[in-house]
């Protein structure tokens, strides 16, 4: 039996790998039958040894194979032995977290002959229920406007969201409800220092150097969506800043921050590194290209627009 379980989203996958894990131990109490082999070192050999070996107290093997398919040995092994493989009575689970391109032959072949489940990173309504339910299961609810904050402050990095709701959970300890401000105060906006050099560069009218920045996040694997979603979250802090700018005098020290922190509900953090940024547009500007920001939102959602394309002119009509 084969089970391939890939996909970006670590936190999901290494999730459902621990319940198939847990359950195969329950059956198989005498934890003797399960073996890990991992990686680029990965040698086939001792692999297929474990797998003609009896097993101890005639159990059912489970044997688990962590980001091998870039073993080019493997691969090719893998592939002349598969109807051995195909027809095991043992687990074979294979679990990928990295990138791979779709002509594979391995992967072609996990995907027709086994069980197989993709993690994608969520993202929309699909990452906000999650961050629901995980509450749920603690026994606690959320306030209006929760669920937003901690999208926009953590995106979908799940291993810190999950950190971040048992602290939330922790903290409000005995009450049922977390509300918008026990975010603030406790959770520091994940903003890659890229996304600050991305709109420092936007306000140089540096758009050569913006996009690169665009292009590095891509490259690393970052989600088009999950890039736009920091820019826009970045501008309306700016449009919100700009606008409190007009009807207070602003200065750097560390209790003015705190209190513009207070008043507009953007944290310390995104307040000290936006003041700077804030200089640098009008207003009309900030709410021109906020404008901007919706309507490509709201084409690549509809998909009027290919998302990296709509990054690329984004960049260059702001």
């Amino acid at each position: 039996m084969i089970i391939f379980l890939y996909g970006p989203d670590t936190y999901r996958a290494s999730q459902k790998l621990k319940e198939i894990t847990e359950h195969y131990q329950q059956v198989h109490k005498s934890g003797l039958n399960l073996k890990y082999f991992q990686g680029e070192q990965f040698n086939f050999q001792d692999f297929n040894c474990q797998i003609q070996s009896s097993s101890m107290f005639g159990e059912k093997k489970m044997i688990i194979l962590k980001s091998i398919i870039g073993n080019k040995d493997s691969q090719e092994n893998f592939l002349k032995n598969k109807k051995k493989f195909i027809d095991s009575k043992d687990i074979i689970l294979f679990f990928e977290t990295r990138t791979i391109p779709a002509n594979n032959l391995l992967f072609k072949f996990l995907k027709k002959y086994g069980e197989f489940q993709e993690f994608k990173l969520l993202e929309g309504w699909a990452l906000k229920n999650w961050i629901k339910k995980e509450f749920r299961n603690y026994g606690t609810e959320v306030g209006p406007g929760v669920l937003e904050k901690l999208v926009d402050f953590v995106g979908n990095d799940l291993w810190q969201m999950e950190n971040e709701i048992k602290k939330l959970v922790s903290f409000r300890k005995g009450k049922k409800i977390i509300n918008s401000g026990d975010v603030e105060l406790l959770v520091k906006p994940k903003i890659d220092a890229d996304i600050f050099k991305t709109i420092d560069a936007i306000a140089q009218k540096d758009k050569k150097q913006a996009v690169e920045l665009v292009h590095k996040h891509l490259a690393k694997g970052d989600s088009p969506l999950y890039l736009l979603a920091m820019i826009n979250f970045q501008f309306r802090n700016l449009l919100t800043m700009k606008s409190y700018e007009s009807r207070h005098e602003f200065n750097t020290n560390y209790s003015n921050i705190r209190i513009i922190s207070g008043e507009l509900g953007i944290h310390p953090f995104v307040v000290k590194k936006s003041l700077w940024q804030t200089k640098k547009f009008s207003y009309e500007e900030l709410k021109k290209i906020y404008r901007r920001l919706l309507k490509v939102d709201l084409n690549i959602k509809t998909g009027q627009v290919n998302p990296e394309t709509a990054l690329d002119l984004l960049i260059t009509e702001i």
